[in-house]
């Protein structure tokens, strides 16, 4: 397989790196994508460093095998908890979800009061404070919204649970009049409507996994290793959610019909077949 054939690889704790896939398909239209979800393994919120990132090791090495060209580590707990560590150990460019994140804070300019919600790893880790810290004099109001993560999947977008829910996750955010939120977790732009309403019209709502593929996009550009062939995404997991028909619609909107193939794949080792 040629330079610029060669696939984009994601991964992420489970299925909800999807929401940034449907990102990068849309910002890079052209490129195959190997779309790996450790559904077995999920969550990776709740464990600790060592196991987080011998996971995201686990789950890179299993992408380097489609001979992949960058990686994009879509789980935020990844992200903040392993991707320092991880990168250095690896000869080929591995996107998170911090510095795109910072990158579009830093964009907005005249942002002052920033809001950041995401798993309870990603929070205690206080990767968004520190790399923001060191770019802007920022006040960051950081809160885990566990809770948001099985209402994405279960499709409760506007059911009253999820508002109350959302009320009360956010209230600390609304008290201290933040302009503006990073959604730190795969699973909250599902419920970005939600988010909205409860935080009113003016508060920004930022998605990492946009600038994310902006951020690729940018290195393939540099590197001429932008496809020019029809795009799709083909997804592997390590074990199969129930309703997950259901779910994948959800996660990956419109771009449903992109999908081509979706395959289990004994944690890894090769395929089944």
């Amino acid at each position: 397989m040629g330079n610029l054939e060669r696939p984009i690889g994601i991964f992420d704790s489970g299925i909800g790196g999807l929401t940034v896939a449907r990102h990068i398909m849309e910002v890079l239209p052209d490129e195959k994508i190997i779309y790996f979800g450790d559904t077995a393994r999920v969550p990776y919120g709740n464990k600790s460093r060592e196991t987080i990132e011998r996971f995201a090791r686990e789950d890179i090495e299993f992408l380097l095998r489609f001979d992949v060209k960058a990686i994009v580590a879509a789980c935020f707990t990844v992200s903040s908890n392993a991707l320092e560590n991880i990168r250095e150990d690896y000869n080929i460019p591995i996107i998170g979800m911090i510095e795109p994140g910072v990158r579009e804070v830093l964009q907005r300019g005249d942002i002052k009061r920033v809001g950041v919600i995401g798993t309870t790893a990603t929070i205690e880790s206080k990767a968004y404070e520190n790399a923001l810290k060191r770019k802007i004099d920022v006040e960051i109001y950081a809160y885990s919204c566990p809770l948001f993560v099985p209402l994405a999947e279960e499709g409760w977008i506007e059911h009253p649970a999820t508002y109350m829910i959302a009320e009360e996750y956010l209230r600390p955010l609304k008290e201290n009049r933040v302009e503006a939120i990073i959604l730190g977790c795969t699973h909250y732009p599902i419920l970005k409507g939600v988010i909205q309403k409860v935080m009113g019209e003016d508060v920004l709502l930022l998605e990492p996994g946009l600038h994310a593929g902006m951020i690729l996009r940018e290195y393939l550009e540099e590197k001429d290793l932008l496809s020019s062939n029809n795009g799709g995404i083909e997804i592997y997991l390590s074990d199969t959610p129930r309703k997950f028909n259901e779910i994948i619609e959800r996660f990956l909107g419109g771009m449903r019909d992109r999908v081509l193939g979706i395959e289990k794949v004994r944690p890894f080792q090769s395929p089944c077949r």
